[in-house]
């Protein structure tokens, strides 16, 4: 009994049996496993995120600032992104992502299966990089919901996600979100703000290869960023090609074309198309102003009333201006010096860490003596190329090449020294100019600036010295003296001593004064119009304490001047009181325009990212009767004279033009420390300055004729080029004897004829009142 009951134990246990159990067990576990797994998941789905946060999809948008002619000058915000509409959206583009992110996108539900399963056979048997089998749905889901996490919990709810999103919206709608939200390196989001940041162009334009690079970017933008990884970024950008041709996405000629086509790359992802850093940064803090920290993600749109074609003609002609200033200038040495390693690894590696702390700008190029001889210079630069200067590209500098030159300023292996390339794309040295440069344009019926530059190299020095440096104008503010006095009797004729003079201290608001005239010339009596078109200081003196310095300060202010800043004594005369290039500008267009004061402007509108106005510009205009701050006359005579500086004044370079319509006045403050020009034609006005940041003479034979005024025709001669010539109507209340106007209630004999003359006045200037008087009588 014992025996059979034995038996029966052992049969009821056998090998078979123990397996079958086991196995019934295990997918008995399995089965409570899943069931555990699907009834948290059932527990889990109801307290999934809501997705407004993508169905109604309002990111993270910068602050972006255009030209009136809508090229984009400025971005500013955490992250750059622009949205696009998935139909706008190149079908390049779109495949080149399907190929290496998720090919089948368009045939799961959010979960790749067939994905999870060739990624888990491949990681299981190959020791080459692990596959992933996140879809496109399950990325979206991380990158708005989640972590990145690789945890089984995040990994649960990233699919329970993706299957909500694809519940809720279409595939091209996740598509869209995907390629709007990803992070593509250099705080670029999204392809289109990628394609401008890495090709500096529109999503729309770019090429087969340019999208396999750009698509390459979002499993590890730091990676396979082209600026800071190049080779990798290839390398990537090549398999990406070969996918989308294994694919069928692009056919062997595209993909044969593709693969060899050379990329530029910007390697500033800041850079834009046009140079207007100091207009970008303005515009920034205006809108500021307004928005607070709304500015940086709103999506807010600026634009300004600048075009591409005035600020690139302002730009290089500053730039130019203030090169040639500084080719007469004397070389002052290399910037510094490093010691090159012998080894090549290292040396290349030490030349590039110096580069990188002396950047180039626009087409100054730092570079590193490698080799100098007798007759030639050898140099890298940081594109790695070697360069040499011989010739004439070493004139500037020769004297420094000596054995004999001071060892902290000679040229040898080792220094750090600035190039450029002239016409002929021969390399010259040069060197980064010490002074500072401003230059503003703007129309003179609104007052919309047309350019604005506000200093040589903005990453050099963000100081705008068109809004924020105050500066004495000089001879350039004479011409608001002459216009006060038109109004206490003076006319262009009247007759003034060029006589050296001198004041006691209580009429300058200081000491005694014995002031001189630029070049210690006197010339005796002549018309006021003469003293302007010469800019004699004497002249301009005897005006000023003729109708008053109190008077004066009065009528300046009309002009837009601060009387705190320009005090009431004679010394304004010579324009010692301070004003910016911005100030200026209002102020002659006045003259320009016929008496009207209008307030120079630089946006014209802000947007939102929908493009619904939130403000816009409604400028006080010229012909505007309420706007109007000195008689149309006197605007007539001034500009009449202001002409007369042109065409034979200090200003006469000015008529390189070849127009008739132009005027202005040059200034040069004594010591030569601020040089101006401020001129216009009668639709657009234009000021230039120059001088050093901390006030020094600029040399003893710098004058403004000789350093703004070229800076004012270079733009101009741009601004211009298909503008008709204008010709100024007389206005009502002149009459005109001889050559010379007057106002109708003090012709000559009426008005004030002679001022400070003494003794008779010479033949010449006797025979123009006599033949003034016959007329008249």
């Amino acid at each position: 009994m014992k025996e059979k009951q034995a038996s029966s134990s052992s049969s009821k246990f056998s090998p078979k049996r123990l397996l079958l159990l086991g196995i019934a067990g295990v997918f008995g576990l399995g089965a409570i496993g899943v069931l555990v797994v699907v009834f948290a998941l059932a527990m889990a789905y109801p307290n999934l995120p809501a997705l407004d946060t993508i169905t109604d999809y309002r990111p993270k948008m910068p602050l972006r600032i255009f030209t009136a002619d809508n090229v984009l000058i400025g971005e500013f915000g955490e992250e750059r992104r622009t949205l696009v509409h998935f139909k706008d959206i190149p079908d390049v583009m779109k495949k080149a992502v399907l190929s290496i992110e998720d090919d089948r996108f368009y045939e799961h539900s959010g979960i790749d299966y067939w994905g999870i399963l060739r990624a888990t056979v491949h990681n299981a048997t190959s020791s080459s990089a692990r596959q992933g089998a996140s879809t496109i749905t399950q990325q979206v889901a991380r990158n708005f919901f989640l972590s990145s996490e690789q945890t089984f919990k995040r990994k649960a709810y990233e699919a329970m996600l993706a299957w909500k999103i694809e519940k809720n919206l279409s595939k091209d709608q996740i598509l869209e979100l995907y390629m709007n939200q990803i992070y593509l390196g250099q705080r670029a989001f999204g392809f289109q703000s990628a394609a401008q940041i890495y090709f500096g162009k529109d999503l729309r334009d770019i090429s087969v290869a340019e999208a396999a690079m750009l698509a390459g970017l979002p499993k590890a933008p730091s990676a396979y960023n082209p600026v800071v990884n190049p080779t990798r970024a290839r390398t990537r950008q090549q398999y990406i090609l070969t996918r989308m041709h294994s694919l069928g996405y692009i056919t062997d000629a595209q993909f044969a074309q593709a693969k060899d086509e050379p990329l530029k790359i910007k390697s500033d992802s800041t850079a834009f198309g046009v140079h207007a850093e100091y207009v970008a940064e303005m515009a920034r803090q205006l809108v500021y102003e307004q928005f607070k920290e709304d500015t940086y993600t709103r999506g807010l749109n600026v634009f300004t009333t600048i075009t591409k074609a005035d600020q690139d003609a302002a730009y290089l002609a500053l730039r130019r201006g203030v090169m040639d200033y500084e080719r007469r200038r004397p070389y002052r040495g290399p910037e510094s010096y490093i010691e090159i390693p012998g080894a090549k690894g290292e040396a290349d590696e030490a030349i590039e860490a110096e580069l990188a702390e002396h950047p180039d700008s626009d087409n100054i190029i730092a570079a590193v003596v490698l080799e100098v001889t007798g007759t030639q210079v050898k140099a890298t630069i940081a594109s790695g190329e070697t360069i040499t200067l011989s010739g004439p590209g070493l004139t500037f500098a020769r004297a420094w090449l000596s054995d004999k030159a001071a060892p902290n300023r000679r040229i040898r292996r080792g220094a750090v020294i600035r190039v450029t390339q002239d016409d002929e794309s021969k390399w010259l040295i040069t060197q980064m100019p010490e002074v500072e440069s401003a230059f503003v344009a703007a129309d003179t019926e609104s007052g919309a600036i047309r350019a604005l530059v506000g200093g040589f190299d903005f990453n050099r020095n963000k100081f705008n010295h068109v809004t924020q440096a105050w500066r004495q104008p000089g001879s350039s503010f004479k011409p608001f003296i002459y216009s006060a006095s038109l109004e206490r009797g003076l006319s262009p004729a009247t007759v003034i001593n060029d006589a050296p003079i001198s004041f006691d201290a209580g009429q300058t608001g200081g000491q005694a004064w014995e002031p001189k005239n630029y070049d210690n010339k006197y010339d005796g009596p002549m018309t006021m119009r003469r003293g302007l078109m010469q800019s004699k200081n004497m002249i301009s003196i005897r005006i000023l304490n003729k109708i008053g310095a109190r008077y004066g300060q009065e009528f300046a202010n009309r002009f837009g001047f601060d009387p705190e800043r320009n005090p009431a004594y004679l010394t304004m005369a010579l324009g010692a009181g301070s004003t910016t290039p911005l100030q200026m500008a209002g102020a002659y267009a006045v003259f320009a325009n016929g008496g009207y004061r209008i307030s120079p402007y630089l946006i014209s509108k802000v947007t939102d990212s929908d493009g619904k106005v939130l403000s816009e510009a409604r400028p006080a205009k010229a012909g505007d009767e309420a706007n109007r701050v000195i008689d149309a006359r006197n605007a007539f005579l001034m500009d009449s004279m202001l002409k007369d500086v042109v065409r034979h004044g200090t200003a006469v370079k000015a008529m390189s033009l070849k127009r008739t319509d132009l005027a202005g006045k040059t200034g040069t403050t004594n010591d030569s420390i601020d040089a101006w020009f401020a001129g216009y034609q009668p639709k657009l006005v234009g000021i230039a300055w120059m001088g050093y940041d901390k006030p020094r003479n600029l040399g003893n034979r710098e004058t403004g004729g000789g350093l703004a005024l070229p800076i004012w025709i270079g733009y101009m001669q741009k601004a211009l080029k298909s503008e008709p010539m204008v010709e100024r109507e007389v206005p009502a209340g002149l009459v005109q004897y001889g050559n010379e106007f007057y106002y109708a209630e003090t012709p000559p004999g009426m008005g004030v004829e002679t001022l400070d003359v003494g003794p008779p006045p010479a033949p010449s200037e006797q025979k123009v009142r006599d033949a003034v008087r016959n007329e008249l009588f």
